[in-house]
């Protein structure tokens, strides 16, 4: 869950950011981007950042699920975006079915794109070895 302070809560400021700020889409999502904030929050020099998951995604629950991998995925990039910035991530139908990886891919791929993530990774998100196509699968018995 994002603190309070790192969420858009009122549909003002959504409003806003889609209005006012830049866009970036990819296959899965949709990222809007406002670098000023200008809505007056609590701490104006946190990131923040809002969600819009429409029913185009699926029932509730692949919407709720798409929800959370999205906001995992933007509370580990928080901390690298400027000052003042305020995002809000619109979710296209292609996102249920895709991975958290194929996610943080297109968010990635939006951010650096709207010039808000270098072209490192962030620091939480290392990716995991692969097993070779042709290795023996492991069941975790030692005999």
């Amino acid at each position: 869950m994002l603190p309070a302070a790192a969420r858009l809560r009122r549909s003002e400021d959504f409003r806003v950011v889609l209005r006012r700020g830049s866009r970036a889409g990819r296959r899965r999502l949709v990222v809007h981007a406002l670098t000023t904030d200008p809505s007056g929050a609590a701490d104006p020099s946190a990131a923040r950042a809002g969600f819009v998951v429409s029913k185009a995604v699926g029932n509730s629950v692949v919407r709720h699920r798409v929800t959370r991998r999205l906001r995992h995925l933007v509370s580990a990039r928080l901390g690298t975006l400027p000052a003042g910035t305020a995002l809000v991530v619109r979710a296209l139908p292609p996102s249920s079915t895709a991975s958290s990886a194929e996610l943080g891919a297109d968010l990635d791929a939006a951010l650096r794109r709207l010039g808000l993530l270098s072209s490192r990774r962030p620091a939480g998100d290392v990716p995991r070895p692969t097993r070779p196509a042709d290795a023996t699968p492991d069941h975790g018995s030692a005999v």
